[in-house]
C-alpha cells in the first residue's frame, strides 16, 4: 500500500439527490472508521489521469449517522466540482481519513445563544448542529438548553436543500428557529416565505431574536461577500472577532484556500 492509500479512504456513493442543474448532495460510506465532529468538514479528492484534485467540503450528516453527506455547488471552472458532479451512486470517492475544522458549536463561553448565518451549501455545518442536537434530544441527552437561530439565505427556494428538514425540527422543539429568505422572488412566484438577502435581514432578526454581541456566539457560513457583509453588521452589535465565527466557501484570489474552497 503507497503512503497516499494510507491517508485516504476509498469510500462509496451510496445516495445522490440533486436539487437543480448545479446544486446536489452524496451521502457516502467510508472503507473504514471516521469520527468527527459536528461543524468539521473532510477532504475528498478524485484521482485524475495525470494528478489526484482534492478540496476541503463540510460535512452535512450527524456523526451519529452511518454514512457521511455532503451539500455541492457546481463550479463550472472548478478543478473538483465537475468531477464529483459526474459520479453517481457506486461509484468510489477519496476521503482523507482524517475530519478538520474548528467551526464546531462553541459552548465554552458561556453563551446559550447560537446565530447561524449561511448561504446554499453553507447550511451544511448547520444541519449537522442540528440533527446532532435533535437526537440527543430525542435521546434525553439535551435538555435544550443551547438556542439555535438559523437564517439560510438562497437566490430561490429550491436552492436550500434541507429547509424541510429543518422547518419540521424547528416545528418540533422549543430550541430551534429557522427563517429561510430568497433574494430573487421574481423567480420563485410560488414563494410565500421571506424575501431579501441574508445579509440585509441580519438587523431585523437580531432585534426580533433579542440577539447581541453581549449574549450570542454568531457563526457565518457560505459566500465571501455575505461573509464580509455579516461581519460587518454584526460588528455593530458588538459581535467581536471572539464570538464570530467564519467558515468561506470560496475566496477571491490571493487569498488562503479554506473548507470547501473551489477555484
Amino acid at each position: 500500500m503507497s503512503t497516499a492509500d494510507d491517508k485516504f479512504y476509498h469510500a462509496r456513493i451510496t445516495r445522490r439527490a440533486d436539487y437543480g442543474p448545479d446544486l446536489w448532495t452524496i451521502r457516502i460510506r467510508p472503507s473504514g472508521e471516521f469520527n468527527y465532529l459536528p461543524g468539521q468538514y473532510a477532504t475528498l479528492g478524485v484521482q485524475g489521469a495525470e494528478k489526484r484534485v482534492e478540496r476541503p467540503y463540510s460535512i452535512v450528516s450527524s456523526p451519529y449517522e452511518g454514512e457521511i453527506e455532503f451539500f455541492f455547488e457546481l463550479v463550472p471552472q472548478g478543478e473538483l466540482s465537475p468531477l464529483l458532479y459526474q459520479l453517481q451512486p457506486g461509484a468510489e470517492v477519496l476521503m482523507r481519513k482524517v475530519p478538520k475544522g474548528r467551526f464546531t458549536l462553541d459552548t465554552s463561553r458561556g453563551r446559550s445563544n447560537h446565530l447561524l448565518v449561511s448561504t446554499v451549501t453553507g447550511v451544511a455545518p448547520f444541519v449537522s448542529y442540528v440533527r446532532t442536537l435533535y437526537q440527543d434530544w430525542k435521546d434525553g441527552k439535551f435538555s435544550g438548553e443551547q438556542h439555535l437561530f438559523l437564517l439560510n439565505g438562497a437566490s430561490r427556494s429550491w436552492e436550500f436543500g434541507y429547509s424541510e428538514e429543518l422547518e419540521k425540527v424547528a416545528s418540533e422543539v422549543p430550541w430551534l428557529k429557522y427563517v429561510p429568505t430568497i433574494s430573487r422572488p421574481w423567480d420563485d412566484a410560488k414563494w410565500q416565505g421571506e424575501t431579501g438577502r441574508v445579509d440585509d435581514l441580519l438587523r431585523k432578526y437580531t432585534d426580533l431574536w433579542g440577539l447581541e454581541g453581549t449574549n450570542s456566539v454568531a457563526y457565518i457560513c457560505g459566500h465571501p461577500q455575505m461573509i464580509e457583509n455579516g461581519k460587518g453588521i454584526l460588528g455593530r452589535i458588538g459581535f467581536t472577532k471572539e464570538v464570530l465565527k467564519e467558515e468561506v466557501y470560496w475566496v477571491p484570489q490571493k487569498h488562503t484556500p479554506t473548507a470547501g474552497d473551489e477555484f
